[in-house]
């Protein structure tokens, strides 16, 4: 099992440690529904050291991620960031969903970030240097989060939407990107190991509230973000999950492109939903999906909404159930009533 750089921080402060993608990491520090509630309303930070990162560079790193990857990133520059996919060559479903971060001060060098599990997987496809044990991230999420950043360090809080920059921390170079996975406003920033106790406590020193991967989970949900293993994964395909943006088309190759084009041509099988149930009981990955009597799909996600204050659920269903079609969920059982609806939960 491995350790994140900021273990003993998160040890010092009490936080539920649990196994996740093979690494040992903070659940939560005060309560899954507090820490929620504090990113949607001010703003908290989260340990997100367990992402790989792949580093990509030489002459030839373009071509080799636009062959490797889905998304174009000819539609991007040298200081942006773009999130990507990649495929099974056989039938276009979801290795891995990632976030490429280009370097702002080298045209030829990307920074490739897996989710933690798949980073082999992700080597083997892309290549380039495994450089995850040399830093930690730090993601600062919420409304307030930049401000809060700039409070300490100006530079930072001032990286824009899916921008990415490079500047110092105490003489400390680190890359920040205007990127998460909560649907707030935020940053990300990976900075040096022998510096991210130091950043991490100025950061809560600042009014930051730490928060794990509970609340981050609940947060991504409630914002309709996919999650591999879940919404993404073996079988399942960008189309399938209403993701064909992630798709650069009009490349001439990429991993499963093909399978992809063929799939758009007749059409998908079945479509990724939100469901938004009735009262507090939360509806949990694999219930099934009912019209009637009838099984018309399977959630892949489900949880209590802190802020909506009732259940969500991604579930993927037949491709003709439309918005506002009444379902129910069986959990266990017990059937909750439900409706389809529009994604985000929570904008």
């Amino acid at each position: 099992m491995k350790r994140s750089p900021l273990d003993a921080v998160h040890r010092e402060l009490g936080a539920k440690m649990v196994p996740f993608g093979g690494w040992e990491m903070p659940l939560e520090y005060t309560g899954t529904i507090d820490e929620h509630l504090v990113c949607r309303n001010g703003s908290v930070v989260f340990d997100v050291s367990h992402l790989g990162t792949m580093r990509v560079s030489g002459p030839q790193a373009f071509d080799a991620l636009q062959a490797a990857l889905s998304n174009d990133l000819g539609k991007v520059a040298p200081g942006k960031a773009q999130y990507t996919h990649l495929l099974d060559d056989a039938d276009g479903s979801v290795l891995d969903d990632i976030i490429v971060w280009w370097h702002p001060d080298d045209e030829q060098t990307f920074d490739v970030m897996p989710n933690a599990s798949n980073t082999e997987r992700v080597v083997d496809a892309i290549g380039g240097i495994d450089v995850t044990e040399t830093r930690a991230v730090l993601a600062v999420q919420g409304p307030e989060a930049n401000q809060r950043v700039a409070d300490i360090w100006p530079e930072a809080g001032a990286v824009g939407r899916f921008r990415v920059i490079r500047c110092d921390w105490n003489g400390t170079s680190c890359l920040v990107a205007g990127t998460g996975y909560t649907g707030e406003p935020g940053l990300e920033i990976a900075v040096p190991v022998d510096a991210a106790a130091d950043l991490w406590r100025a950061i809560t020193d600042a009014g930051v509230r730490p928060a794990g991967l509970g609340a981050r989970d609940t947060l991504r949900l409630e914002a309709g973000l996919p999650l591999h293993g879940n919404e993404l994964g073996p079988g399942i395909t960008p189309l399938q999950a209403g993701l064909g943006w992630v798709v650069g088309w009009d490349k001439p190759t990429f991993r499963g492109k093909q399978a992809l084009e063929q799939e758009r041509e007749r059409g998908v099988s079945r479509a990724l939903v939100g469901i938004s149930t009735e009262g507090r009981r939360p509806p949990r990955a694999a219930s099934a999906v009912l019209v009637g009597d009838d099984v018309v799909g399977a959630v892949t996600s489900g949880n209590y909404s802190p802020v909506l204050e009732h259940g969500v659920a991604m579930a993927y269903v037949r491709p003709d159930l439309a918005v506002d079609s009444e379902v129910e969920i069986d959990v266990r059982g017990k059937r909750l009533a439900g409706r389809v609806v529009d994604m985000p939960f929570v904008r």
